[in-house]
């Protein structure tokens, strides 16, 4: 990690927090620190897991959603890691065919972590071209393979990916997957930025399912930027909160009406060291 970059990002990100919070009046819309996906720092775990813990922590930071070869390390040495910097690991990735086949495996290593919930990213299918069928054996395999992790303390989430948002009958593939997957086993994680990739609106979708959600990935794309149902975009295109398309003051009180219990930033670019500092002033800065 370079100090100064970091400096940089942390600097501008205490000026345009001071500048927005003078600007606004009232209650903060989003008083509680979020989490952050590991995913978002994937370049530099491999080049220090512990450095890039205090990195992650000296921005305020003690939840962390990560992935399920704990950064190549066995389960119980992260543990110790993350208990040592006082963060917690509440959301536990794990592969599709992870679950699938070995659901038993994949809790022991989330419930090692600490975590409450198993979270599945993609579904897997034919590039480009989602299907019923593939929708359908995932509902399958997620109740099949949720009710394992239930009976292990745990909960499934499938992480909306904007590919399930094709139309389907009256709604979509995702309307489907929610209807028929059970409630008692799998639950979603609201990527705010991939749902409205696939063209819903976030906050709708929330408040369309207030039993279904338990976390959310906090993003923002780019503007002039069009989604489509490939569940794919540049990196490129992940910008600060608050500096692209969606409305996320709008989708934060819809989230907190249905009582999302964990937010998580996730920022996919390779400018991190900058926008996360930024959102995490954005965040600050929005007041109800």
């Amino acid at each position: 990690m370079k100090k100064l970059p970091l400096l940089f990002g942390m600097l501008c990100a205490l000026l345009i927090s001071h500048g927005s919070a003078s600007a606004q009046k009232g209650s903060p819309l989003f008083p509680q620190a979020p989490g952050m996906a590991a995913y978002t720092y994937r370049y530099s775990f491999p080049k220090g897991v512990e450095a890039t813990l205090d990195t992650i922590q000296a921005l305020g930071i003690t939840e962390l959603e990560v992935g399920g070869n704990a950064f190549g390390l066995a389960p119980d040495s992260l543990r110790k890691l993350l208990d040592m910097r006082g963060m917690t690991a509440p959301s536990v990735g794990a592969g599709y065919e992870q679950v699938v086949e070995n659901p038993q495996e994949v809790a022991r290593v989330a419930k090692i972590l600490g975590a409450n919930y198993v979270q599945v990213a993609w579904i897997p299918h034919e590039k480009d071209n989602f299907t019923f069928e593939d929708a359908q054996k995932a509902v399958a395999d997620f109740n099949r393979a949720g009710k394992v992790l239930r009976e292990n303390g745990l909960t499934l989430n499938y992480h909306t990916h904007g590919y399930e948002m094709k139309p389907y009958q009256s709604g979509t593939l995702f309307d489907y997957m929610v209807r028929n997957t059970d409630p008692k086993y799998v639950s979603f994680t609201m990527d705010m930025l991939w749902a409205y990739h696939g063209g819903q609106d976030p906050a709708k979708l929330l408040l369309k399912y207030p039993n279904r959600w338990t976390t959310m990935h906090l993003k923002d794309m780019k503007k002039g930027v069009k989604g489509d149902f490939t569940g794919l975009m540049p990196v490129e295109n992940d910008v600060a909160l608050g500096q692209g398309q969606l409305d996320v003051p709008a989708i934060l009180k819809a989230a907190k009406k249905v009582g999302i219990k964990h937010y998580f930033i996730e920022d996919e670019s390779p400018r991190v060291i900058t926008q996360v500092p930024i959102t995490l002033a954005y965040l600050k800065s929005l007041k109800e």
